[in-house]
């Protein structure tokens, strides 16, 4: 019984708890009271207040419409501002995937990377080439980007120090080049009339003369191109030339110099140059231009100028005597061929000159004396071969240098086929300094400077030159 009690003194106080809790469940879920209602409320707690309030909350209402608009504009401008950048960053796109296909890098990366781009991730990958292989293939196909700037075929140009220029006249261009060209030398000559007993003892005259030349050129030259590798150039000249001759003659009873003056001038040889660059060279490619040039005889020539040996020979022993005006021309036509080569080596450029002048014989030649013609013959005057080399370097974008050194051999001059009496091969030896100044990209100032370093050469050479083009 008592055990039974106790059971049921359990099972009460559970169903006693489970009632409280039942309770206590049903009065937390009892539902608040409606949003509608709680405004409901409000409002007319608010519209018993003080009208103050409405319309500060209005003019809150306005500010924040305010706001929210200027957003709403600022928002507009950005997204506007974004879609242009959209647009130019497509543009890029566009532009660096044209450049891609230009310069071949899609062929590079599969040289790269084998065919994992052209078979996918899931097939094997081939092994990456090496360099020399990227290299082979990339020069066995190389690729251009846009169009090159046409090539200059023209030779470098360089200050000149000699009558062949080495840059041709562009195509249907025109170049007048007018010059002014200055020499002097002085030389001594000794004349023997007479025998020796013993060495050194002479018995006869002895004529010591020192003979000083001075001559002015002034040239007019034209050139014009025919086409990028072939010019045209002739040129006229105008010479004036002087000269004294100062001697005394021993054991003639005259203890004073004699002094006898002569000059000449009127137009020079006119002369006409074809030249003709063969190749294109370039960095350490030389350069080939040959040329011809025939030489007229159009200046006064030595035998039409007037010799009076009465007023200065040896008892007529020293031939015809001498010249009482100077001739302004060789008197003999000449065809001259030659070739010119420049190698440009940076940061100078290597040029030269070969070439050979051929003189034409004159048939039936009289020599002007003051008593009448005297009948010569036939003439021919030796042939001229010629070398010059030099190097020409730039010091700025205006201003260029050449230094060179020209060498020439005259053969000897013969009459009626025989060797004229006193005529020998000469040498004639020259350093040649130029220097050229770019006024306009159409005018040039050229100077040149020759030395004379043998005995028959000129002591001084200067030369002033401005091509101007058109």
């Amino acid at each position: 019984m008592e055990r039974k009690s106790r059971q049921w003194a359990c099972a009460a106080s559970c169903v006693g708890l489970m009632a409280f809790g039942g309770l206590a469940s049903a009065q937390e879920a009892s539902p608040p009271a409606s949003p509608a209602e709680a405004g409901h409320g409000s409002s007319a707690d608010a519209g018993h207040g003080d009208p103050s309030s409405s319309a500060s909350i209005r003019q809150r209402l306005q500010q924040q419409d305010a706001e929210i608009d200027a957003m709403r504009h600022q928002i507009d401008a950005q997204m506007a501002q974004l879609k242009l950048m959209r647009q130019q960053l497509a543009q890029q796109a566009a532009d660096y995937a044209s450049l891609r296909h230009a310069v071949g890098v899609r062929e590079l990366d599969q040289q790269r990377g084998g065919n994992l781009q052209t078979t996918g991730v899931n097939s094997p990958t081939q092994a990456m080439p090496v360099a020399s292989a990227v290299q082979t293939v990339t020069a066995a196909h190389p690729q251009e980007v846009g169009q090159a700037p046409p090539k200059d075929t023209r030779p470098p140009e360089v200050a000149p120090i000699t009558n062949q220029p080495g840059v041709l006249t562009p195509r249907h261009s025109f170049v007048l080049e007018p010059s002014y060209q200055f020499g002097y030398s002085a030389a001594n000559q000794v004349d023997l009339v007479g025998y020796t007993i013993i060495p050194a003892i002479l018995i006869g005259l002895i004529d010591i003369r020192t003979v000083r030349t001075t001559s002015h050129t002034v040239t007019l030259t034209g050139r014009y191109g025919l086409t990028n590798r072939l010019e045209l150039e002739v040129r006229v000249p105008y010479v004036w030339e002087g000269s004294n001759i100062v001697s005394r003659e021993v054991f003639t009873g005259t203890a004073t110099n004699n002094v006898l003056s002569s000059s000449g001038s009127g137009l020079g040889d006119i002369e006409a140059t074809a030249r003709y660059q063969f190749n294109d060279g370039g960095a350490d490619k030389p350069y080939y231009i040959g040329w011809l040039r025939f030489k007229s005889r159009t200046g006064q020539d030595p035998f039409d100028v007037r010799t009076d040996c009465q007023t200065r020979c040896i008892e007529n022993v020293t031939g015809t005597g001498l010249p009482l005006e100077l001739p302004t021309g060789s008197g003999f036509y000449s065809l001259q061929p030659g070739l010119t080569w420049l190698l440009p080596s940076d940061p100078v450029v290597i040029f030269g000159n070969l070439s050979y002048m051929y003189n034409f014989e004159r048939h039936n030649v009289s020599e002007n004396l003051v008593v009448g013609k005297q009948f010569i013959g036939n003439v021919k005057v030796g042939n001229v071969a010629d070398a010059s080399i030099g190097v020409g370097f730039a010091m700025n974008d205006k201003v260029s240098l050449s230094l060179g050194y020209d060498q020439s051999f005259i053969g000897v001059t013969r009459e009626a086929g025989s060797k004229v009496p006193g005529s020998t091969k000469i040498w004639l030896g020259s350093l040649l300094v130029g220097g050229s100044y770019r006024i306009n990209p159409k005018r040039t100032l050229n100077f040149t400077l020759g030395v004379g370093v043998t005995r028959d050469t000129p002591d001084v050479l200067m030369t002033l030159r401005m091509p101007m083009a058109f």
